[in-house]
């Protein structure tokens, strides 16, 4: 039997996480979700149903009912707490599952279509536009004016308590309240997709959307010929931070906005990442995030944005990071996207995580270079500038088959593992699944993360400082070598620098004279005595004789990382 995980096994795994220098567990939603119009065995954790309860799947079988599932997560953050960890959550206040239970209360929260109608709904295609084209207002222009969209716009019905609220009290606390709704009132919740236009994406049966604003958007609704018309889901309607309307639904806004504090009240997390903030309705993300530090001034919040051009507009809502864009940059070394990533912090006002993948991305370890691969980034990503280091659950292991195929994936990644293996084609994100934990080299980057963790811990300050680093470079150097440095003042007055040589080329190795000139003026650093204190490839040495005052003679081998330490 495949059992999922529980907040009790977990804390089996708090001791490895602790020795890997983790200091943050950041997981995936653990509110209830859905089964209903399921992807994979056992549905999405993003359909949630019910934003209070933590889902049953995660009670542990070993504990019975000596212990409620809720006992179970206060001791798991506890457990975090006792060992300087910290415990974020995800929270999806946008969108709910099908047959979420707000429905039985707050039917009106909901876009609803004629039920005979169901198996045809989809976004409608605009003739003459590209594939995932941005919902500006002159490209709405052309959305209303296509002949698909009236089409899409007609499936669309009134709510079943407004049509009838009368029978709507008599079955609304039915157990099977979806088949009643659509049995007696020809209806069915509407479900989401993409807010791209031509978003070639079908659309997402076990979620929809949240109806933000009582009345229809103030900038678009003037492209309808007729606007007394049933509440419908369109590529504005859905993004509330573009085309907000002029009557928010806030009693649905102070549900929303209660989501964190319910479970900083009961179980005392430190931080939270927002399922798609920056399409919410900025007064309902103000909202979220004021009720937030009201009760914990330092929660933290995470921004789910990918592109770094955004990080001042995370900053402005008050973020406190965000996700950015390194799980495209960093697998991309030939390219030249890693180096242009490492560097990335420096230059925005909210720090990045410092990642190659995510539960949304191919893993490393599938990548070019494969294992070597993973493991320099997985170290690199320690000694960012100004970021935040992540490691994705099962990279610890070389993990090869993704979460899910959400972001940057080809149509072939599901199928990353041995046709034999029990998992073979499985997803972890909706499937039964086992990481594996038996890799034979699976001590190797626990024991590397483990050794490099006073080194960071040394520099940290400089690290995470935009006047402690200075890059690293050599005559004729290739966008695979990556040099960065930290310099610090020691006590006796003497300046210390830390040296991170990396060469992210898998397969074949370098040698360069490293120039540190300019390291030697910035950081007033004149020591000529140096140590390799950390190298994939060999053990710690003396490496003074490589040493003379304007250069680095350095030799890496294909996918080494080398720590010196002047």
């Amino acid at each position: 039997i495949i059992e999922t995980v529980s907040f009790i096994k977990m804390l089996t795994m708090l001791p490895l996480l602790k020795k890997m220098g983790v200091d943050v567990v950041y997981m995936l939603p653990i509110s209830k979700f859905s089964k209903k119009d399921k992807k994979g065995d056992l549905g999405s954790p993003y359909g949630v149903q019910s934003f209070t309860k933590i889902d049953p799947n995660l009670k542990d079988s070993l504990t019975g009912k000596k212990t409620t599932l809720e006992d179970e997560f206060k001791a798991f953050v506890e457990a975090c707490h006792i060992l300087n960890m910290k415990v974020i959550i995800d929270i999806i206040p946008r969108t709910n599952s099908v047959d979420s239970d707000l429905i039985r209360t707050n039917p009106e929260w909901f876009y609803w279509i004629k039920a005979d109608q169901y198996q045809n709904y989809k976004a409608p295609f605009i003739e003459g536009l590209p594939n995932v084209t941005t919902p500006t207002i002159d490209m709405m222009e052309k959305v209303y004016n296509a002949e698909d969209t009236l089409r899409h716009i007609n499936m669309f019905d009134y709510d079943p308590k407004s049509q009838n609220e009368t029978l709507w009290n008599e079955i609304k606390d039915k157990k099977n309240l979806s088949e009643l709704i659509e049995k007696h009132y020809n209806l069915r919740v509407a479900p989401a997709f993409s807010d791209y236009i031509n978003d070639p994406q079908p659309p997402w049966t076990d979620v929809t959307f949240f109806k933000m604003y009582e009345d229809l958007p103030k900038a678009t609704k003037k492209f309808l010929k007729n606007t007394d018309i049933p509440p419908y889901i369109l590529n504005d309607t859905i993004k509330s931070n573009m085309y907000p309307g002029e009557k928010p639904n806030l009693a649905l806004w102070e549900k929303l906005a209660d989501i964190v504090p319910s479970y900083q009240r009961r179980f005392g997390i430190d931080g939270a990442r927002i399922d798609m903030g920056h399409a919410l309705p900025h007064d309902l993300l103000e909202m979220i995030i004021d009720k937030a530090r009201a009760y914990d001034k330092d929660f933290t919040f995470i921004a789910e944005e990918l592109q770094p051009q955004n990080a001042q507009k995370a900053r402005e809502n008050r973020y406190n990071l965000i996700i950015s864009n390194g799980f495209v940059m960093e697998p991309r070394m030939f390219e030249g996207k890693l180096l242009e990533f490492m560097h990335q912090g420096l230059h925005l006002p909210i720090p990045v995580l410092a990642m190659g993948e995510t539960h949304d991305t191919p893993r490393l370890a599938s990548r070019e270079g494969g294992e070597t691969t993973s493991r320099l980034l997985t170290i690199l990503n320690m000694f960012m500038p100004c970021a935040v280091p992540f490691i994705n659950s099962g990279q610890e292991v070389f993990e090869k088959q993704p979460m899910n195929l959400g972001l940057d994936c080809t149509v072939d990644e599901q199928f990353r593992l041995p046709i034999d293996d029990p998992f073979y084609g499985k997803l972890a994100l909706f499937d039964r699944y086992q990481f594996h934990y038996l890799h034979p080299r699976r001590w190797e980057l626990p024991d590397i993360l483990d050794f490099i963790k006073p080194i960071r811990k040394k520099y940290i300050k400089q690290i995470t400082s935009k006047t402690g680093f200075l890059p690293l470079y050599g005559f004729n150097h290739p966008e695979t070598l990556i040099g960065l440095s930290y310099s610090k003042k020691t006590k006796k007055n003497h300046h210390n620098t830390l040296i991170i040589l990396a060469n992210a080329n898998p397969y074949e190795e370098v040698k360069r004279h490293i120039n540190i000139t300019d390291l030697r003026v910035k950081s007033s650093n004149k020591q000529m005595v140096g140590k390799l204190l950390f190298s994939t490839h060999e053990s710690p040495r003396d490496f003074t004789q490589f040493i003379d005052y304007n250069h680095l003679d350095i030799h890496l081998g294909a996918g080494e990382i080398k720590i010196i330490e002047l």
